[in-house]
């Protein structure tokens, strides 16, 4: 699956976080790979509220990890940024990652590379204006299910 869609302004990309918030069933992985102020955390917090959570969502850049409660599945975002190595945090994202209820939001993934599934999708946020987002989602065939009217 792959998905290229380009965003005029964070409410736009929010809402296109939220629109794929609805196809989610859990389990999911997905990794967001952006500069920083490339509209990550404003695409989490339309992933929040499109799984139904009415909680504040902000970059867990220094607490390293959120989790969100939505209606069905809990959100977990991580923020790897500050760290130069995955030490205890691995293990802890290893026993969540097997958890069928939550969807899993990883910035900065590169640390933990080995322990992220193959099956991931892939969101890559690409500033082209102030507010401009050009945000292209790639997944393996497991997970087309998302690609319905999505965009």
């Amino acid at each position: 699956m792959r998905i290229k869609i380009t965003t005029n302004s964070a409410v736009e990309t929010e809402k296109f976080a939220e629109e794929l918030a609805g196809r989610l069933r859990g389990g999911e992985v997905i990794e967001l790979i952006s500069d920083l102020g490339g509209g990550k955390t404003t695409f989490v917090r339309g992933l929040a509220r499109g799984l139904g959570s009415q909680d504040r969502v902000a970059s867990p850049t220094f607490t390293i990890s959120k989790v969100y409660q939505g209606t069905n599945l809990r959100l977990y975002h991580f923020d790897f940024y500050r760290l130069s190595e995955a030490g205890l945090i691995e293990h802890e994202l290893q026993e969540i990652l097997n958890e069928e209820d939550v969807v899993t939001v990883i910035e900065w993934g590169k640390i933990v590379t080995d322990v992220l599934p193959e099956d991931r999708l892939t969101v890559r946020l690409t500033k082209s204006g102030e507010e401009k987002r050009d945000i292209e989602c790639v997944a393996p065939d497991r997970l087309v299910y998302m690609d319905k009217d999505v965009a």
